[in-house]
């Protein structure tokens, strides 16, 4: 008998494995956030934080409608990103509450007082920049902006990272780094589309080093989801993830590659690093979704007849 026939003979001394829970209930109780809502705060405050940094080093570096542009998209984004949140907690008095206290441990305290002291400092920035008055104060303000902003673009991520969430907690190191980059996509992108084409030269090289850092951090993150990996590649999230690699990586080569020269290119690379960032956060929430819903992902395995 060959070996193949052999192999095809026999038996498992160990039984597969098998994922049960209580009744087939799930472990966990999946968020109840609302994807529009929270996907999209996400997106909406990376690309605030991002645009401030960028805003801010527009400034420093001479290129006064690249700054002007900025601080007025992380006012628009920062708003919107807001009023997203507030729209999933129900009313505004829920935001309010959560100012009552300060819980250095709690990263939605923490988010929330970010927020607050995040906003009305690139509303500042924003106004100094368009009226042209009180530039001292214009020029504080977007220091602030500044300063806040890569916190603003990667406390999400240890919010998301802090619940019991299985796609998300096990990335727990790599999420704030993948954030951070993809809200640094975002904003190179919205630079490109808001600035001329003379003004976009570290707009361009952000979008590259970005979208190289969230490769490396997306793979970083997948290695060591292990078997939770499988919610980031398949099904919906999967779809959008495979999607926002695509786009961030062609609109990083676009807007190198022609991005400076022409304003065409300019404008379709910012706008598919603009559709990466968004996809690249809505994937990783429906990845997030669909590992706490699925015992696979949150008993351990039981063996048959052990």
């Amino acid at each position: 008998m060959s070996r193949t026939r052999q192999r095809r003979g026999e038996q498992l001394m160990v039984p597969r494995e098998e994922f049960e829970s209580y009744y087939g209930r799930p472990i966990i109780h999946a968020p109840s956030w609302a994807a529009r809502d929270i996907a999209g705060y996400f997106f909406l405050g990376g690309l605030a934080g991002a645009g401030s940094v960028l805003a801010a080093g527009a400034q420093l570096s001479g290129r006064p409608r690249t700054a002007t542009a900025m601080k007025v998209s992380s006012l628009a984004a920062v708003s919107l990103s807001a009023a997203a949140l507030i729209h999933d907690l129900g009313r505004p008095g829920r935001f309010a509450n959560m100012l009552r206290v300060f819980k250095p441990t709690s990263p939605m305290s923490v988010g929330s007082w970010l927020l607050s002291a995040y906003g009305p400092a690139a509303g500042t920035a924003a106004l100094c920049a368009v009226t042209g008055r009180l530039r001292r104060a214009g020029a504080t303000a977007t220091a602030g902006a500044a300063l806040l902003g890569p916190m603003l673009a990667s406390y999400t991520a240890v919010l998301a990272a802090d619940t019991a969430v299985p796609a998300w907690h096990g990335a727990h190191r790599e999420l704030p780094y993948l954030f951070t980059a993809s809200a640094t996509a975002a904003a190179s992108g919205m630079a490109l589309i808001v600035a001329p084409p003379r003004e976009s030269g570290p707009a361009r090289w952000a979008a590259a080093l970005a979208a190289a850092a969230e490769s490396v951090a997306t793979q970083a993150a997948e290695r060591r989801l292990g078997m939770v990996v499988e919610t980031w590649r398949e099904g919906r999230a999967g779809t959008l993830m495979r999607t926002a690699r695509l786009l961030t990586l062609a609109g990083a080569a676009t807007a190198a590659l022609a991005g400076g020269r022409s304003r065409p290119a300019a404008l379709a690379g910012g706008l598919a690093l603009l559709a990466g960032s968004v996809c690249t956060r809505f994937g990783i929430f429906a990845a997030g979704i669909a590992s706490a819903e699925h015992p696979k992902y949150t008993v351990i395995p039981q063996r048959n007849g052990v």
